[in-house]
């Protein structure tokens, strides 16, 4: 089972799409959501759609990340096709996957799994989700729980 709302949020360092190391320490507002596969067809809606809702999303004061098994070559050739503006975390050996106790299946990629974190813990879960929608979705539930607000 993943880390439940509540936990103390990991400390976790991973390389993006250009290599950069990013170190996340989630004080604030933080959307980390593991996809399985890069370029595959629920993955590339699930991204294209936090792409679309980047702007509220930064307008909220929150970070997104996208995680996958996937390597940064892979990685930064999706944010080129894709046009994607936020940073691919690229977790091979899984050490990203196993600090969130996301479940790796069979063939090597992680379950579709979100979390909303601040203030050093996990605010929110998302388990089992349908990609379509999923990004708006995740920004009205920390609306709706007072966890972010949008300027006026």
């Amino acid at each position: 089972m993943p880390l439940a709302a509540g936990d103390d949020a990991p400390t976790v360092t991973a390389p993006n799409q250009d290599g950069e190391e990013v170190r996340l320490g989630f004080e604030e507002p933080t959307v980390v959501y593991f996809y399985p596969k890069d370029d595959t067809p629920g993955c590339t809606i699930e991204a294209n759609q936090f792409q679309r809702e980047r702007e509220t999303y930064r307008d909220a004061g929150v970070d997104v990340y996208g995680v996958s098994v996937d390597d940064v070559d892979s990685h930064r050739s999706f944010c080129e096709s894709e046009g994607l503006e936020f940073d691919l975390l690229a977790d091979p050996d899984g050490e990203l996957a196993d600090a969130f106790d996301v479940e790796l299946r069979d063939s090597g990629v992680t379950t579709r799994t979100t979390f909303f974190l601040a203030d050093g813990e996990v605010r929110a879960v998302y388990e089992g989700v349908d990609p379509d929608g999923h990004a708006r979705e995740v920004l009205l539930d920390a609306i709706d729980d007072g966890l972010v607000t949008l300027p006026e």
